[in-house]
């Protein structure tokens, strides 16, 4: 117990100096407290543009205790845009609040706990969700009906139920960016490929829709819709445990990656049949928890795992035989790397969040650059504003440099999550040439604005 207590204290004392220095670090920060865990965020459409704040869609969840029903929540998200937020506001907030800047705009009754949200990058309002079970659920979040999460309550019907899968699917899901397709990894160590192509366009026709037919009086199940279930494209064999993650090749529907609890990380290709393409035995030392695939270098691919480290990829190093190496190895989470994800603006940018609550930014360009020994190579920002396990995160594509993340905090607060919005400031990553200029500027400035005695 005392160790415990040492350990939060550390934690707390870690904390109140990041706190200190948000003016500093960050150009816009958001925190908002969770009364539930949610183990997925992520960002919807943007659907109002302003003078200083854009506003968008954000997909959370509520993981309850059984007491009230577990939701899918849609939010409106007022996000400030760079230069606006002044430094002294951004500091001054209250852990155990709501922020002003998320709204609760709908609320849907899910099917169980919301293990996992992917939106579809063509139609940003179609989401698909995990939950233990397994199916993979569609959802057409502007056609569902807000209901109200009380005891008792009806489940809300999803717009499709994607079949396939033999044991229980609850993390591995991808949606494709190239055409509407959807992937799935689960415990019976398959990775489930569907199209929801034929049905997109019946999702847009909110009448059509399974939970827009009778939902609203709970109880009342005779007159809804079922809602349609779709078969499988593909199953691809080749794990030998646990699917954790699953990623599309940015620009294909036919080429996507997988990494599981065997400690792989598979490559397959749906046109040459059901079998792996590539798969790299012993990819880490440890599961694998996360894969990414780089949107605007599909030569490179990031894994993140039980092992602590990140490793990047280049798929034209990996042979089918098992062989291949990381072209880097990245050091610098204290505990398991839960999530990876690059950046959709910048092609060597990527983040990574851990257990040990902190968010990493590096850039594979910046390896073997670092002067600073102590510094992990490739790390230029670290994200210390969670005091437990990051379980999630995503970039925002609708405005570049701004994250959501998303903390479960049930073992140090007693229960709940963080969710915090937030982008650093631009000096930080902007090139050092042009913010030395800058800053010279404003010296300039500042001293012709000095008064002359």
């Amino acid at each position: 117990m005392k160790e415990r207590s040492g350990s939060r204290a550390a934690v707390d004392e870690r904390y109140a100096q990041w706190k200190s220095l948000i003016p500093v670090l960050y150009d816009w920060f958001a925190n908002h407290n969770l009364v539930w865990p949610s183990l997925s965020c992520r960002w919807g459409p943007q659907f109002e543009k302003a003078t200083y704040k854009n506003r968008q869609r954000l997909y959370l969840s509520e993981q309850t205790d059984g007491s009230v029903p577990n939701t899918l929540v849609i939010a409106n998200c007022e996000v400030v845009k760079p230069r606006v937020a002044a430094a002294e506001h951004i500091s001054q907030f209250n852990e155990e609040a709501r922020s002003p800047f998320v709204k609760k705009y709908k609320t849907i009754v899910h099917p169980g706990e919301v293990n996992r949200i992917r939106e579809l990058p063509q139609n940003s309002k179609i989401i698909a969700t995990h939950t233990d079970s397994p199916d993979v659920l569609i959802w057409d979040v502007e056609a569902q009906p807000n209901r109200h999460a009380v005891l008792g309550a009806t489940e809300s019907r999803p717009d499709l139920i994607l079949t396939g899968h033999q044991e229980n699917a609850e993390f591995a899901l991808a949606m494709c960016p190239a055409e509407p397709y959807v992937l799935s990894g689960g415990k019976d160590k398959s990775v489930v490929l569907w199209s929801i192509q034929d049905h997109i366009s019946a999702l847009g026709d909110s009448s059509s829709s399974p939970g827009a037919s009778g939902s609203k009086q709970p109880g009342k199940t005779a007159n809804e819709k079922e809602s349609p279930k779709v078969d499988p494209r593909g199953i691809f064999h080749g794990h030998d445990s646990t699917v954790e993650d699953v990623q599309f090749c940015p620009s294909s529907a036919q080429e996507f990656c997988s990494v599981g609890d065997d400690a792989c990380l598979i490559l397959w290709d749906a046109r040459s049949g059901t079998s792996p393409a590539v798969k790299v035995e012993k990819a880490h030392s440890g599961d694998v928890h996360c894969v990414d695939w780089n949107p605007l270098d599909v030569n490179y691919i990031l894994t993140g795992s039980a092992d602590n480290s990140v490793r990047m990829w280049d798929r034209r190093n990996l042979g089918s035989g098992g062989s291949g190496s990381p072209i880097h190895k990245f050091e610098g989470h204290k505990a398991a790397v839960l999530c990876v994800q690059w950046s959709p603006d910048r092609a060597s940018v990527f983040g990574s969040s851990a257990e040990d609550g902190f968010l990493n930014v590096w850039d594979h360009e910046q390896v073997g650059k670092k002067k600073n020994s102590n510094v992990p190579a490739g790390l230029f920002f670290q994200h210390a504003g969670h005091r437990d396990k990051i379980v999630d995160f995503h970039w925002n594509s609708s405005d570049p440099w701004t994250i959501v993340s998303v903390s479960d905090d049930g073992e140090s607060t007693g229960g709940g999550g963080t969710l915090q919005i937030w982008r650093m400031s631009d000096l930080i990553y902007r090139p050092e040439e042009e913010v030395l200029t800058e800053l010279e500027n404003f010296k300039s400035h500042l001293a012709s604005c000095t008064p002359r005695n």
